[in-house]
């Protein structure tokens, strides 16, 4: 990466900001100031979105997913970039998972693989496809989740989340099915 991003980058606090400005110099963010976001932070993430965009990159815990959950209610359109979960611990073990641990290369591809959401004819995930798919409702169903989270690049959530991450990045039914595809060959391959 080696043009400035344009966009402004969601973080949840000042660890965070640092830790990418070490990575990637000169960049622009918002700090939500933890698992609190105050009227005046949303009203400013408002204004980045319609002034330059903005891309949502929150650690990939409980309250970083509740935090991407609330800002893209926001900004329905803002960009989003996700960092696997064991790309984001800490090196001692009294840490929490956060941005501020990932490696630079992590960071970078995170960033390189943000995705946007279109305005297009889009088919929405139900319950059904997640049964359908063992993405719920199986014994596997959670180590899928995880996999598939990680091929797709939208990190992993609980099923509920998953299901609302599927329709909020608008998700093909192909690359979803190509990432189930790759788990299941996983599998079979352990097995041998």
């Amino acid at each position: 990466m080696t043009k400035k991003i344009q966009e402004i980058i969601v973080v949840e606090g000042k660890s965070d900001t640092s830790r990418l400005r070490d990575c990637l110099g000169d960049v622009d963010t918002i700090e939500t100031n933890g698992s609190a976001l105050s009227d005046a932070t949303k009203e400013r993430i408002k204004v980045a979105q319609n002034k330059r965009g903005v891309i949502i990159f929150t650690d990939p815990d409980f309250n970083g997913n509740r935090l991407r959950t609330i800002i893209s209610k926001i900004v329905p359109n803002a960009k989003q970039a996700f960092l696997p979960r064991d790309k984001a611990v800490p090196k001692k073990s009294d840490g929490s998972l956060g941005i501020e641990h990932a490696s630079d290369a992590d960071i970078k591809k995170a960033l390189d693989d943000v995705y946007t959401i279109n305005e297009m004819d889009f088919h929405k995930y139900t319950q059904t496809d997640m049964l359908d798919l063992k993405l719920i409702g199986d014994g596997n169903s959670k180590v899928r989740r995880e996999f598939v989270g990680g091929q797709l690049k939208i990190g992993y959530t609980n099923a509920k989340q998953f299901l609302n991450r599927l329709n909020m990045l608008q998700i093909s039914p192909a690359d979803l099915v190509e990432a189930i595809k790759n788990f299941e060959k996983g599998q079979t391959d352990d097995s041998k």
